[in-house]
C-alpha cells in the first residue's frame, strides 16, 4: 500500500495520475480473475453436486480458476461470512439452516433460491429385504410399520432406539434433538455417524438384512428412489416447512466479479436435475468433474439460461 501511494503521490504532481490509477486498477483486476473463486460445501451429495456443476461451469464458460473446499455445514457459512470462501452453494432456508443465517446471514450476500421444493425428516425405508412383488403384482411385505414421528414412541425396542444421522452440525440433526423433545421420544438416542454417506451404508445394510431402521432423510436425495424412503408425518411442524436452497456470496463478490456473480444469481435447477447428476456421481469409478461435465453437455439449454446467452 505504500508503494501505491508512492506512485499515485509522484504521479500526481507530474500530471499522470488518471493513467496510472487506471493502469493500477487493470493490474488489480487481472490479479482478482487469477485469483481462484473458493466454493464452499459440505460433504452430502446434494451439496457437492452443486459445487461441481456450478465450478465446472465457470471454468469452462468464464475461465474462471475455481476451488472447491470440503467443510462441515457450520464451517461453511463462517469461510463465507469472514471472506475465506466466496461462495456456499447449500444453504437450506428458511428453516434447516435458520441458526446458521442468524448468526452470519448479515455477513453475506444471499442470491435466493438455486432449487426449490426441499424438504427433511425422519424416513423409513418401504422396502423389504426379500422380492418387493410377488407373481401377480402384489406388494409384498416391507421393513416399515410406523407412519408417524409420534408412532416411534411404541417402536423403541422394535428399531433399536436409534435414529440413524450424519454429521453431528448438520441442521437436519438439530431438528431431530428437537423431535426427541417434542414428540417426548424417551428411549429413542440420535447416533451422529459423521456423514451422509455412513448413514446410507447402514440404511443399506438395513434393508438387506430386512432390519428396521429409521434415519434422518431429505428432499432432493438419491436414495429416496433407492429404497423409496417413507418420510414420517411430523404435526408438530418441527422439521418446517417446504423450502429452497439458497445461493449466498460474501459480501462485495458482486463488486469484484460482476460477471461470476451474475452467473451464480441465474443459477437454478431443479430437484430432478440434482438428483440425475447424484445418481451419476454414485456410479462405481465416477469422479465429480466428470459427472459435472457430463450434466452440462446434456443440458445446453439450461447452461445459455445461466450463462444469459440465446
Amino acid at each position: 500500500m505504500r508503494l501505491l501511494r508512492a506512485i499515485s503521490t509522484v504521479a500526481a504532481a507530474r500530471g499522470l495520475l488518471r493513467p496510472v490509477l487506471a493502469a493500477l486498477a487493470l493490474l488489480a483486476g487481472t490479479a482478482i480473475a487469477q485469483t481462484p473463486l473458493v466454493i464452499a460445501h459440505a460433504s452430502w451429495s446434494s451439496s457437492r453436486a452443486s459445487a461441481h456443476v456450478v465450478a465446472e461451469l465457470l471454468r469452462r464458460e468464464l475461465q474462471v480458476p475455481v476451488e472447491l473446499r470440503q467443510l462441515p455445514i457450520e464451517e461453511a457459512w463462517e469461510a463465507v461470512a469472514t471472506g475465506e470462501a466466496d461462495v456456499l452453494l447449500s444453504a437450506w432456508l428458511p428453516d434447516t439452516h435458520a441458526p446458521y443465517l442468524e448468526r452470519y446471514g448479515a455477513e453475506m450476500v444471499d442470491l435466493g433460491p438455486s432449487l426449490e421444493g426441499t424438504r427433511t425428516g425422519l424416513a423409513v425405508p418401504d422396502v423389504g429385504a426379500s422380492r418387493q412383488t410377488g407373481p401377480g403384482g402384489a406388494r409384498g411385505a416391507t421393513a416399515a410399520d410406523v407412519t408417524r414421528i409420534a408412532d416411534l414412541a411404541g417402536h423403541a425396542e422394535r428399531y433399536g432406539g436409534v435414529i440413524v444421522g450424519i454429521d453431528e452440525g448438520a441442521g437436519v440433526m438439530r431438528q431431530t434433538r428437537e423431535a426427541l423433545r417434542a414428540y417426548g421420544l424417551t428411549g429413542w438416542s440420535l447416533l451422529a455417524t459423521g456423514s451422509e454417506a455412513a448413514m446410507l451404508e447402514r440404511l443399506s445394510a438395513a434393508v438387506r438384512r430386512g432390519q428396521p431402521i429409521v434415519v434422518t432423510a431429505w428432499v432432493p436425495l438419491w436414495a429416496n428412489a433407492r429404497w423409496n424412503l417413507r418420510f414420517l408425518e411430523d404435526p408438530r411442524g418441527v422439521f418446517g416447512r417446504q423450502g429452497a436452497i439458497h445461493t449466498m456470496v460474501r459480501d462485495g463478490l458482486g463488486d469484484e466479479r460482476p460477471e461470476v456473480t451474475a452467473v451464480l444469481d441465474a443459477f437454478s435447477w431443479t430437484p430432478t436435475d440434482m438428483e440425475r447428476v447424484m445418481i451419476w456421481m454414485e456410479e462405481r469409478s465416477a469422479f465429480p468433474g466428470d459427472v459435472a461435465r457430463r450434466w452440462l453437455n446434456a443440458n445446453d439449454a439450461t447452461v445459455r439460461d445461466w450463462l444469459g446467452s440465446p
